[in-house]
This record gives C-alpha cells, sequence and structure tokens, in this order.
C-alpha cells in the first residue's frame, strides 16, 4: 500500500508522543521488567526513525550528505520498510521472552538478587533482541525493498508492507486463556458432588484455582474490553496495519496483561497468592490483587 511521506510523519509523530506519554505514566516501574526495558528502547528507535524521515523531508534540496554518503527520498522510504520489517519479526520472540521473564517473576525462579543486576540483565537481552532480528531481516528473510523507479526528488510516497503478527499473537493467547479459563470451570463443575473424605482436599484446590482463574480473567476483561473491541474490528475490516506502526508500547501494555493473566491462570496456585508467595509483574493497567 503507498501511503504519502507526510502522513508516515504524521502516523510517527503520533506514534513517539503516544509512546512517551506512556513511558512516563509508567516511570516508576518500567524499567523492572524486560517488557518495561524493551519499551524504553523502542520509544528511542521510533524517535529516531521519525528525527531521521523529519530531517530528510524537509530539506530544502532534497537531500543531505552524512558521512560522505548522500541520503535522499529513498532512504525515507527503505528506513520505513526496514523497521517495519524489524518490528514485525520482533513480535513472537518478545511473547516468548516476556512470557519467560513473568513466569520466572511469578514462580520466584531464576530472579536476579537485586534490581540493579536485573535492570542489566534486561538491558543486555534487549539489545541482543535488537541485533537478532536486524540480522534476521537483512540476512535471512525474505524482504525485498519496493522503492519507485523515478528522481529522488520526485518521491512524494511509499510503498508500506502491512502486518498481521499483533493479530496473530492477540487469537493465541486470547485462546490459551480461554482454554485454562473453560478447564478451571470443567475441574470446578465435576466436583460439585458430595466429596469422598480424601477428596476434600483435592476439591478445595481446584476450587481455589477456579476462583483465581475467574478473579484474573475478570479483572484483564474490566481492564482491556474497549482494547479487544479494537482488536475484533480491525480482524473483520480488511485494512492491515502499517507495519512501523504496528509495534508500539500500547501493544506492549495490552501484551504485558496479556500475559500475566495466561501465567496467573496456568501456574499460580491459589494458595500462593493468599500466602504471598507468588509475586506478580508490574502492571500500570491492571491491579492483580486476588
Amino acid at each position: 500500500m503507498n501511503i504519502s511521506i507526510p502522513s508516515i510523519l504524521l502516523g510517527l509523530g503520533g506514534k513517539c508522543l503516544f509512546n512517551w506519554t506512556l513511558v512516563f505514566f509508567q516511570r516508576n516501574h518500567i524499567c523492572k521488567s524486560f517488557l518495561g526495558v524493551f519499551s524504553v528502547s523502542l520509544a528511542v528507535v521510533d524517535t529516531t526513525l521519525t528525527l531521521s524521515v523529519t530531517t530528510l523531508h524537509i530539506h530544502a534540496d532534497g537531500y543531505i550528505l552524512l558521512l560522505g554518503s548522500k541520503l535522499t527520498m529513498y532512504h525515507v522510504c527503505l528506513l520505513v520498510q526496514i523497521l517495519g520489517q524489524v518490528y514485525s519479526a520482533l513480535q513472537w520472540p518478545l511473547v516468548v521472552l516476556a512470557g519467560l521473564d513473568h513466569f520466572c517473576t511469578v514462580t520466584r525462579r531464576l530472579q536476579p538478587t537485586t534490581a540493579r543486576a536485573r535492570w542489566i540483565v534486561c538491558l543486555f537481552v534487549t539489545g541482543l533482541l535488537w541485533f537478532l532480528t536486524a540480522l534476521y531481516v537483512f540476512l535471512l528473510s525474505d524482504f525485498i525493498p519496493v522503492l519507485e523507479d523515478v528522481s529522488y526528488n520526485q518521491i512524494h510516497q511509499c510503498w508500506v508492507f502491512h502486518t498481521s503478527q499483533n493479530l496473530q499473537v492477540a487469537m493465541l493467547l486470547l485462546l490459551t486463556l480461554g482454554c485454562v479459563t473453560l478447564h478451571a470451570g470443567w475441574s470446578t463443575q465435576l466436583l460439585k458432588n458430595p466429596p469422598l473424605k480424601d477428596q476434600i482436599t483435592d476439591r478445595s484446590r481446584t476450587h481455589s484455582r477456579g476462583s483465581v482463574v475467574h478473579q484474573t480473567v475478570t479483572m484483564f476483561l474490566s481492564t482491556w474490553a474497549l482494547f479487544l473491541f479494537f482488536l475484533a474490528v480491525l480482524l473483520l475490516l480488511p485494512v492491515g496495519i502499517p507495519a512501523y506502526l504496528g509495534l508500539n508500547i500500547a501493544w506492549l501494555c495490552f501484551l504485558n496483561s496479556l500475559l500475566i493473566a495466561v501465567i496467573l491462570c496456568a501456574v499460580c496456585p491459589a494458595s500462593q497468592q493468599a500466602q504471598g508467595l507468588a509475586a506478580v509483574p508490574p502492571d500500570s493497567f491492571c491491579e492483580w490483587r486476588l
């Protein structure tokens, strides 16, 4: 899909403003998790991209010289397409790494001894993830830039790739959350009959687990119902998300809450919550009080 360069600049500018607003809103704990550290790095990368594209676009001659290289409007489209592909390729690795981070937090496994050590580990993993994803896009993927066959001073729009990874990730995690909820409800229904003496403990545990799952899903849906409606509309409409807008901090905040809900439902017994043995990852939108 062809999008005019001013529209691309407007979208990137709005995305940067929204990104930094959410970073400021979560400033007290955003660097306490891998997803938070990655969110800050994403805001920095988006800002750098926006400033670079804006500088090239507003230059009177249509090009600038940087370290002896001539940068033109071709590079505007090239930057947008490359970053769009990198953002698309980051979606699934982010889900895996953030899920592992939240799992370790909830179960208190492999946790660094200090907050500073945790921040350093998250920063290292974030930098490594950016580097490996860029290598994948340039060396292993089938990415081919699409550029107009005209002079650089006649380029007024860029070809932009679409992304569907957001919807795929959301659908998979929501299906997982739904399956866990149905399993918990089904297990609770099976134990409604009068129990034997040796079944009392199992029945109590199952009932408590079902209660945790119910509360977790209720808190998640009450917070993100409007965002889920927006995702459903995107799924039904034949309109794609531009790849350079697909990865943003609002999406990462939703992903953070959804991963926490899935992990709490799947691996965290109610007894741990009651005894305070399970830590909940930081979340600025949902208050996980079970």
